[in-house]
């Protein structure tokens, strides 16, 4: 009988830790920021996630229209 590895990565990636590390600062009350920067480690991440698919978007389009005239 063969046995598979079946192996998953587990555990939390580094912006969902500092976001953990702000909120419980924030709620503590040892930092007084914003809700905006406490919650950036998430959207900032987000928000270059979709920058690099709208570049890979408009670097495919650009690609694709180039051969389509040749």
């Amino acid at each position: 009988m063969k046995r598979e590895d079946t192996r998953t990565a587990t555990g939390l990636s580094l912006p969902v830790v500092v976001f953990v590390v702000f909120l419980t600062l924030r709620l503590a009350g040892v930092i007084s920021w914003s809700w905006l920067w406490v919650t950036s480690p998430l959207w900032i991440v987000a928000a270059i996630i979709v920058a690099i698919i709208i570049l890979y978007i408009a670097v495919f389009t650009y690609r694709y229209r180039k051969h389509r005239l040749n």
